[in-house]
C-alpha cells in the first residue's frame, strides 16, 4: 500500500522550514579546523562546522585477500576529529548487507582518555523505508549499522573486518569475504539544538492533529511538549470508546530538531493499526538529559548519512520513560515511518534509546510504551491485547503482497528476520499488552 502524499501548509511553516539553525556565540571558537580528508568523495558537499555537523570518511583497506586483491578488512588509524557524539557507518548500496564485525574506538573531549574497542551493531538494513516506495527510490538512501552513542568525543580508530562465509544481498557466498563498496566513517555532533526562539516544528498543526479521529486541536507555535491528559478528557476529545490517557509527548521542537534537514512533505497511510517496538541499538551509556541530544543525533544520522527523508521512528523513547515525536506529520496521524521494513504501511515505530539484548529496559520505559500504544492505537479502534492483519510490502520473512496476521503490538523481529528490539525488551512485550488494554478501560 502506498503513501499518501501531503504538502506542508502555512507561510509560517514554510518559512520555518527554510531558516537552518544558529549556532550558539561561540559555540566553535574552542574546536579544532575540521582535517583535509572531511571532504566528502560521494557526491555530498562536506558540511560546514554549525551546531549539528556529520564528518563523513572514507574507510581505508588494510588487508587484502592475497589473490583477489579484494579488502578483507578496512578502517581508520587513530586521528584528531572534530566533536562528535555518535558514530556510525554507511556504504553505497542499501541493499547490501555488512557481514563482519565493526569496532570503534574513540577519545573522550573532556578528559583525553581512549575508550576500549566497541561494537557497532552491523545488521541494520531492516530499519527501512518499504521497497516500490519514493522514500527508498529516491537514491540517496545508503546502507547503514546502527549508530553509536559515545559522547563527546574528538579523536577516532575504526575498524571493519568482513566474516568468512557471507556476501551481501542474499547472493552466494563467495570464497573470499567481501565488504560492501563505499565503506564510509559517520561522525555526528547532534548540536545544541534549536533556540528557544527559533523556528517551529513546520508541523501542520505543531505536532497534535485536529482531525476527528484525534486529539485537542492545534497546539501555538513554540509549544516544546504536548501535555498529558486524563482517560476521561482524552476520551471526550477522541470521541472513541476505548483510548487510553494520552501521555506528555516532547515536540520535534522540544528535542531541537533542525527542520531545513527533512523532507518538507509529509506522508500518511490510512490508519494505525499496530506498533512495532524497536531498540536503537545505540548503548546504554547516555544519561536521561543527554536524550533530547541522542534523538538529534540519530535523526541528524537517518537523514544526512543514510538518506532517509527524516527520522524513521514515529516515537522515541528514554529510558527514563519520557516520549519523544518522531518523524515529523502529527503525533496523531496516521504518519509512514520507515522503521520496519515491509510493514510501515499502517503502523507505527516506537523505539526504546538504548541497547536491549542483554540489558533489562526499565520500568519506566515499559509504561511509557504502553503509555504511547494505548492512546495511539486507541485513536484508531485497536485492542493492544488483540491480532490484526498488515499486508507485507517485502522482507526476509515474508513475500511481497502476503497478508499476515501480527499482535496488535509487536515485536520488530515479528516482522522481520532481526534481533531488534532485543530479547530483554522483547520479553516485555506481553506485560505492554494487558498494561496498555487496562489503560483503555478493556
Amino acid at each position: 500500500m502506498r503513501g499518501i502524499l501531503a504538502p506542508s501548509i502555512g507561510v509560517t511553516c514554510t518559512a520555518a522550514l527554510a531558516l537552518g539553525l544558529t549556532p550558539p556565540a561561540g559555540a566553535s571558537a574552542a574546536r579544532p579546523a575540521p582535517p583535509p580528508e572531511t571532504a566528502t568523495t560521494t557526491g555530498r558537499a562536506a558540511e560546514p562546522y554549525a551546531s549539528g555537523s556529520t564528518q563523513s570518511l572514507p574507510l581505508k583497506p588494510f588487508t587484502r585477500d592475497r589473490t583477489t586483491g579484494a579488502p578483507v578488512e578496512q578502517g581508520l588509524p587513530r586521528r584528531d576529529v572534530r566533536h562528535f557524539s555518535l558514530v556510525g557507518v554507511v556504504w553505497d548500496d542499501p541493499g547490501t548487507e555488512l557481514h563482519g564485525r565493526v569496532q570503534v574506538r574513540t577519545r573522550d573531549a573532556a578528559t583525553g582518555a581512549w575508550s576500549g574497542w566497541q561494537d557497532v551493531e552491523t545488521h541494520n538494513a531492516d530499519h527501512a523505508a518499504d521497497p516500490d516506495t519514493a522514500e527508498r527510490a529516491s537514491g540517496r538512501v545508503r546502507g547503514a549499522t546502527a549508530p553509536l552513542w559515545v559522547g563527546d568525543s574528538d579523536g577516532v580508530e575504526v575498524r571493519v573486518r568482513a566474516e568468512a562465509g557471507h556476501a551481501g544481498g542474499g547472493t552466494p557466498a563467495p570464497a573470499v569475504p567481501l565488504l560492501p563498496e563505499g565503506l564510509r566513517l559517520e561522525l555526528v555532533d547532534p548540536g545544541e539544538g534549536a533556540p528557544a526562539d527559533g523556528p517551529d516544528a513546520g508541523d501542520p498543526d505543531a505536532g497534535v492533529d485536529a482531525a476527528p479521529a484525534a486529539d485537542a486541536g492545534p497546539v501555538p507555535p513554540g509549544v516544546t511538549e504536548i501535555p498529558a491528559l486524563s482517560r476521561a478528557e482524552t476520551g471526550r476529545q477522541a470521541a472513541k470508546p476505548y483510548v487510553g490517557p494520552r501521555p506528555g509527548i516532547v515536540t520535534r521542537r522540544g528535542w531541537g530538531a533542525d527542520e531545513g534537514l527533512r523532507e518538507k512533505t509529509f506522508v500518511y497511510t490510512k490508519k494505525v493499526k499496530a506498533a512495532f517496538v524497536h531498540h536503537t541499538a545505540s548503548g546504554n551509556n547516555y544519561s536521561c538529559s543527554q536524550a533530547p541530544s541522542l534523538v538529534r543525533g540519530i535523526y541528524r544520522y537517518h537523514v544526512v548519512s543514510m538518506g532517509w527523508r527524516d527520522i524513521g521512528y514515529n516515537f522515541v523513547v528514554d529510558k527514563c520513560g519520557k516520549i519523544y515525536e518522531g518523524r515529523a506529520g502529527g503525533v496523531a496521524k496516521p504518519v509512514m515511518g520507515a522503521h520496519t521494513l515491509g510493514f510501515n504501511s499502517d503502523s507505527m515505530g516506537i523505539a526504546v534509546i538504548g541497547s536491549y539484548g542483554s540489558t533489562k529496559p526499565s520500568s519506566a520505559a515499559v509504561k511509557a510504551i504502553a503509555r504511547l500504544a494505548a492512546w495511539k492505537l486507541g485513536l484508531h479502534g485497536m485492542n493492544p491485547k488483540g491480532k490484526t492483519y498488515l499486508k507485507s510490502g517485502g522482507g526476509s520473512l515474508y513475500r511481497k503482497g502476503k497478508k499476515v496476521r501480527l499482535n496488535v503490538i509487536s515485536g520488530h523481529r515479528d516482522g522481520f528476520a532481526t534481533e531488534c528490539p532485543g530479547g530483554k525488551l522483547y520479553g516485555k512485550l506481553g506485560s505492554v499488552r494487558k498494561t496498555a488494554a487496562r489503560y483503555q478501560g478493556r
